[in-house]
């Protein structure tokens, strides 16, 4: 701890007094459960999306993006090309669903479209699913305290853990949301520096250093390969990878209810359009730092991948570039650790201890188990967490591939409440087991790549679902209200505004500024392509 020096844990300490601070002044605005969960509804759309940004673009990014380019070259940008369109789909058609209920939690979709067990049920899945992804960014930023700090990995998981904690418990969602906002400001200056700084230190001029990890293979973005055992090809990209992620974005209470904070229906779709725009960019900066790094280092093999950009940081010496890296990885995993700790409280304690415990609790007694949940889910993430130090393969692959188990369950649960008109809540009990069976078999006995779960997951539940629907209860001769044809009719049966602001609230309208994000997606791939071709 002695070489990190006095300027170092100064910026690091401002850093993290600052959060606890905004924590506490934010807290003071928190006296409902309304409040915790959606913060008023007072938060601008800017600040949302950034947060929603940061949330995602986690320390499992900083760390593990560069880490696995490191290893398999440009071609996991093809992974992360899909926003645009999964953002496309999410506000065209999940998000209405959500923000015209006014509910907190997106599960009570479940109970109104099939019943009480197909909540309870999708409900425990995410909670399960985000305990594993909390651990995972956990883990990720003890890393970063050990490398620079010295600090053991246990212990720094412990500390991370209580300062993450003791803000989201204090100001709730709003208090997310805006350390969000300076934690993601932070991770980009700390990422550009170590580019530029990067560029600086290289032997050869960038044009002659692309020119040979291009002689090496490791600048090609698209592979279409055909080669289901292949993780980064093109079609896992485009197709595998983008249905992942619009359950990631669709179906994830921890990304869906910043939005749900929004003023409007306009205010969410543009907090998510943020990130359709801004996700290339920002992966392009991370994957493109990992195959520089691969020619800076002449591919030397480290103890763990995930320390690369942590080494050359401490290589580079620069004062006070550890501190701000420290603090940018914290910035980045607290980002997401507290949207967890939050999100998860708010699914335990509406869709559990409301549901089951206490039907009839205040405002003001849920605000307190919130508060209490917000504790438990804290202390229950640190066992993974721990577990996950032996691991040393980029965390960014070891998320994507757990996380990949069980986004196949979330969207076919969805997919059939959305557009079937015969799924009932017994087939999607069913439907949803077999899925799992399907994935496990694939993992476990084949060598499919792991992007492609989640589409075969959700392909087994949709069409048990509606096998099993039919044979159990019977065929349906009318679309539920809470189908995509089904809100269609309401709203027009009804004579409401099928509008607000310009935006759409009817699920399967597409807005007229959505189309853009369709045409961004078209423009990446062809620059992508270009890249591939020209350099």
């Amino acid at each position: 701890m002695d070489n990190f020096g006095t300027l170092n844990w100064s910026i690091l300490v401002v850093f993290i007094l600052g959060n606890l601070l905004l924590g506490f002044y934010l807290s003071k605005r928190i006296s409902t459960a309304d409040d915790f969960y959606l913060g008023n509804r007072t938060t601008p759309w800017w600040a949302i999306g950034i947060s929603v940004v940061a949330t995602y673009v986690s320390a499992l990014s900083f760390l593990g993006g560069p880490s696995w380019a490191y290893t398999d070259g440009f071609s996991v940008i093809a992974l992360h090309a899909n926003y645009p369109l999964v953002i496309f789909v999410v506000i065209s058609l999940f998000l209405p669903f959500f923000y015209n209920s006014g509910v907190a939690s997106i599960y009570e979709y479940q109970e109104r479209r099939f019943g009480p067990r197909a909540r309870a049920l999708i409900s425990g899945i995410w909670l399960v699913s985000q305990t594993m992804t909390s651990a995972a960014i956990l883990y990720a930023t003890s890393l970063v305290l050990e490398f620079i700090t010295g600090i053991d990995v246990v212990h720094a998981i412990i500390i991370v853990t209580i300062i993450a904690l003791i803000y989201t418990a204090l100001g709730g969602i709003t208090a997310v949301i805006w350390t969000d906002v300076a934690q993601a400001a932070i991770l980009l200056v700390g990422a550009i520096i170590i580019l530029f700084a990067l560029i600086d230190r290289m032997p050869t001029s960038i044009g002659d250093t692309l020119v040979a990890l291009k002689a090496e293979g490791k600048l090609n973005p698209l592979e279409f390969s055909f080669d289901w055992s292949h993780a980064t090809t093109a079609w896992s990209g485009i197709i595998a990878m983008t249905l992942y992620h619009i359950t990631v974005y669709g179906t994830n209470q921890m990304m869906v209810q910043r939005t749900l904070a929004s003023k409007t229906i306009g205010d969410a779709k543009k907090s998510y359009m943020m990130m359709g725009y801004s996700a290339f960019f920002i992966y392009f900066l991370f994957i493109f730092l990992g195959v520089m790094f691969y020619s800076y280092y002449e591919g030397v093999v480290f103890e763990n991948s995930n320390t690369i950009i942590l080494q050359f940081a401490n290589d580079y010496g620069l004062p006070g570039l550890m501190g701000l890296i420290a603090a940018a990885v914290m910035a980045a995993s607290m980002s997401s650790l507290d949207s967890a700790f939050n999100s998860m409280s708010t699914v335990a304690t509406i869709d559990f201890y409301q549901k089951y415990v206490k039907k009839d609790a205040t405002q003001e007694q849920m605000l307190v188990v919130s508060r209490w949940f917000t504790v438990v889910i804290a202390i229950i993430v640190i066992i993974p967490a721990i577990m996950l130090t032996g691991s040393t393969g980029s965390i960014l692959q070891i998320l994507s591939s757990i996380g990949s188990y069980f986004v196949g369950a979330q969207l076919g649960m969805f997919a059939v409440g959305f557009f079937s008109k015969q799924a009932t809540e017994k087939g999607v009990l069913v439907g949803t087991l077999v899925g799992f069976i399907i994935v496990w078999y694939l993992a476990t006995f084949t060598d499919v790549a792991w992007p492609w779960f989640c589409a075969v997951g959700a392909a087994t539940n949709i069409f048990v679902t509606i096998i099993a629907s039919v044979l159990i209860d019977g065929k349906s001769d009318e679309y539920s209200p809470y189908t995509i044809k089904g809100q269609i009719r309401k709203f027009e049966e009804e004579g409401l505004e099928q509008k607000q602001e310009g935006w759409y609230l009817v699920p399967g309208k597409i807005d007229k500024a959505s189309y853009g994000l369709i045409v961004f997606f078209v423009a990446t791939m062809l620059f992508l392509f270009l890249f591939q071709t020209l350099v």
